[in-house]
């Protein structure tokens, strides 16, 4: 019988990483505010995992995120003003595959910041060395579904509330080219 051996990758911190129109910049202890405010919005938080409105537990959550090595965590941002506009996080490596989640854009913006960011996911998800991503979305959250699916996902399995999904380096690579004018031909990472 085979062994098979797992590959750990590290989620090597950028501090930011530079989009055509948003920065992904690493979330500080600074931004718990603006973070916990995305958090408890009843629309923004209805299909993630619940926060309570405690300023000081997300604040400490951020510390205990920047001793770790386990994931990253950005603040999204708009490049013409440094206007905070969503986050975003990559995390639970299973062999060559990352998840990526706490995914949220403020209301009011355009809508290719979604495209972008998901395209800057799958850049840095690549840069680091995966060549695959899986993450789940609430069964009832049916304009995220179309959008996974739209850049190649595939639903894999399902819980009594989820659908969980994968998708290959082979379509990643295909949205990068389906989606290119949403991104610059290099995306800079700092």
């Amino acid at each position: 019988m085979c062994k098979m051996e797992l590959i750990m990758l590290e989620f090597k911190r950028y501090k930011s990483v530079i989009g055509k129109n948003i920065i992904f910049k690493e979330v500080q202890v600074s931004d718990a505010s603006f973070i916990l405010s995305l958090r408890i919005n009843e629309k923004k938080s209805r299909y993630i995992s619940k926060v309570e409105n405690d300023l000081v537990k997300q604040e400490d959550w951020i510390k205990n995120y920047l001793k770790n090595n386990d994931s990253i965590y950005f603040l999204i941002v708009q490049k013409c003003d440094n206007r905070p506009i969503g986050t975003v996080r990559l995390y639970d490596q299973l062999s060559n595959s990352f998840n990526w989640g706490s995914w949220i854009i403020i209301d009011g913006v355009s809508p290719m910041f979604s495209i972008e960011s998901a395209l800057m996911v799958y850049k840095l998800g690549l840069k680091l060395g995966f060549n695959a991503a899986h993450f789940e979305v609430d069964k009832n959250n049916y304009s995220v579904q179309k959008f996974h699916e739209n850049f190649g996902a595939q639903k894999i399995s399902e819980d009594d509330r989820q659908f969980f999904y994968t998708i290959t380096q082979e379509a990643i690579l295909k949205s990068f080219q389906r989606y290119s004018r949403f991104i610059p031909s290099s995306i800079k990472f700092e």
